[in-house]
């Protein structure tokens, strides 16, 4: 992929970017604006570097929780594929 220079706007300020994947970066920086936004109607007395730093703390939880999840997606799908190798192995035992 070739990167491309793209600009986005997070919570009123515009950054110049150089990205592989535009529609990925554009859709990460429209989260991010997103969550600063809702932060800041909670708490509206932080200033933007707060904001930015509790964002970064919430991306980070939601990234642990899907990573949690694929880890168990992932053993299940493991156990699964055992469970159904030791049937396999059992039919053709008994032919």
């Amino acid at each position: 992929m070739e990167s491309k220079s793209i600009r986005v706007r997070i919570y009123g300020s515009e950054y110049p970017l150089r990205v592989d994947d535009e529609d990925l970066t554009t859709r990460a920086a429209e989260h991010l604006d997103k969550m600063m936004q809702d932060l800041h109607a909670q708490i509206p007395d932080q200033p933007p570097v707060t904001l930015a730093v509790l964002s970064a703390l919430n991306v980070s939880e939601e990234l642990f929780h899907v990573n949690q999840d694929n880890q168990k997606l992932n053993q299940n799908v493991e156990q699964e594929v055992r469970s159904m190798t030791q049937l396999l192995q059992r039919a053709m035992e008994g032919d």
